[in-house]
């Protein structure tokens, strides 16, 4: 089954981290990265550019409402996610506990989620679809 990691953090206090300390913390996460992919159960992995940047999209009575930033106002920002094939719930808050949260003062967490398995008829829609505008 294949789970994503949500890496949460605190942005205020990431600002605030020296060189040296992202340096490390970017060193922890590629060790993740190159055991997971070794692996061969990486599927995914990308940091996220800053709240800041983010567009929330609301569709309320058929009119699409577009604000700018998140939606919810939280102590920690979703910064980024790793998408992890694993056997099983263990298996995946074992990988968890190797990302590095020390982004925002070392009070970060990963939320883990299972993912939905594409149908296949959803798959082979897709190969169609992309067949058709290549």
């Amino acid at each position: 089954m294949k789970y994503m990691f949500l890496v949460y953090t605190k942005e205020e206090q990431k600002a605030q981290m020296s060189e040296q300390e992202m340096m490390s913390v970017m060193a922890g996460h590629m060790a993740v990265i190159e055991t997971a992919a070794r692996a061969g159960v990486l599927h995914g992995v990308s940091p996220l550019k800053p709240t800041s940047m983010a567009t929330t999209v609301k569709v309320q009575n058929g009119k699409t409402l577009v604000v700018d930033g998140p939606f919810a106002e939280t102590k920690e920002q979703l910064g980024g996610y790793y998408i992890i094939d694993c056997k099983d719930l263990d298996e995946a808050i074992a990988w968890a506990s190797k990302i590095p949260t020390s982004c925002g003062g070392g009070q970060g967490s990963i939320e883990i989620r299972p993912l939905h398995e594409v149908p296949e008829i959803v798959q082979a829609t897709e190969g169609r679809l992309a067949a058709q505008h290549a």
